[in-house]
């Protein structure tokens, strides 16, 4: 089984509490991959790489980490993320561990997909939105797969205050950040 607690650990690290939507400069993407642990993802490329415990990899938008795109690679049983449910019951459970959170006052689920990554592998998409005593609202984008025995985790979280929303740019290239991660090829020698 998926270890939610550890998902809920992963992105209750990740709170954005800034106020500023991102330039178009600062939306500049280039494709981050992971050859060792096998995975793949666009990123802002003024972002910067940090490091977190738990983190496989973590990148922060400079002077505002509370704006971030992290990714958790873990082991588990599964050959398939279906081999633990479909997409809507996976988001049932995220959701139930976010509000688990002593610092979320609430927690929404906004969509729920399920998309083809490389190989045929399962990707479950999902968004929602967190009200957190640590940083106000949210916008958190989150995917998942299951390759080689491994729980692929990307998680995005973005600030999405009433008095400033996530505008229609910044959140389309949010979206194409999640679209983006993959299992990455065989290591080329």
């Amino acid at each position: 089984m998926l270890n939610f607690s550890a998902l809920a650990l992963f992105l209750n690290g990740f709170s954005p509490d800034i106020s500023k939507a991102l330039s178009d400069k600062e939306l500049e993407l280039e494709t981050y991959t992971d050859a060792d642990e096998g995975f793949t993802l666009l990123r802002p490329s003024s972002w910067i790489k940090v490091e977190k415990a738990g983190a496989t990899v973590l990148f922060e938008e400079a002077n505002k980490g509370s704006n971030n795109i992290g990714v958790v690679v873990n082991p588990v049983r599964l050959n398939s993320l279906g081999e633990f449910g479909t997409p809507q019951f996976v988001a049932d459970k995220l959701i139930q561990a976010e509000k688990r959170k002593e610092s979320t006052k609430d927690a929404e689920v906004i969509g729920v997909a399920e998309r083809p990554g490389k190989g045929g592998l399962q990707v479950y998409e999902f968004e929602y939105k967190v009200d957190s005593s640590r940083g106000g609202m949210k916008r958190i984008f989150s995917a998942a797969f299951v390759a080689s025995k491994k729980l692929y985790l990307l998680n995005i979280a973005h600030s999405d205050k009433p008095e400033s929303p996530l505008d229609t740019h910044t959140r389309a290239v949010l979206e194409e950040i999640l679209h983006s991660f993959d299992a990455a090829g065989a290591p080329s020698t």
